[in-house]
């Protein structure tokens, strides 16, 4: 959400791994949430400059759509981030450690078999993996380290777990 004071128009996200209603552009986090700068040419300057990651891979479209549990870290200041919900549904900024930064948290979207039998798992941020474990199901939440892009472990979709709920119709 922005606020109503800053103008009538906002960045567009590009086109990306995260819905268009559920992303926030990297302008927008980088201006109006962090801070680090006054304009919109002041973050193309920093995104050029290649000091700014999101899930490991570095990023210099302002616009590009950051979403639900993607790490963010700026280099330059060693700082890293997580995108979650508060508890209006909002996007919170969340500063975490650099052991943190190293996994991200993913929730299995499908599950099907590819060509000549492979089996792939699709995740909410369309990050597609061959051979998962076979006791993965669909809406499980997986572990993956960022650098390797391999799932390290499994939560499944289970009554008494803990859970963010991102959306749904039958909310109260």
């Amino acid at each position: 959400m922005l606020d109503k004071l800053t103008g009538v128009f906002a960045p567009r996200p590009s086109t990306g791994p995260h819905k268009l209603r559920e992303c926030l552009p990297l302008i927008i986090f980088l201006r109006n949430r962090l801070k680090y700068a006054l304009t919109g040419d002041e973050v193309k300057k920093m995104c050029m400059q290649r000091f700014i990651k999101i899930d490991g891979k570095v990023r210099t479209d302002i616009t590009y759509p950051a979403g639900f549990m993607d790490v963010i870290s700026i280099d330059k200041t060693r700082e890293n981030f997580r995108l979650i919900y508060d508890t209006k549904g909002r996007f919170a900024v969340h500063r975490i450690t650099p052991e943190e930064a190293k996994y991200k948290l993913c929730k299995v979207r499908k599950i099907f078999v590819g060509t000549k039998g492979i089996p792939h798992l699709v995740t909410h941020d369309a990050r597609i993996i061959r051979y998962p474990d076979p006791l993965i199901k669909v809406n499980d939440i997986i572990q993956i380290d960022l650098e390797t892009s391999k799932i390290t472990d499994f939560i499944k979709f289970d009554t008494g777990n803990l859970c963010m709920v991102t959306g749904g119709a039958n909310l109260v």
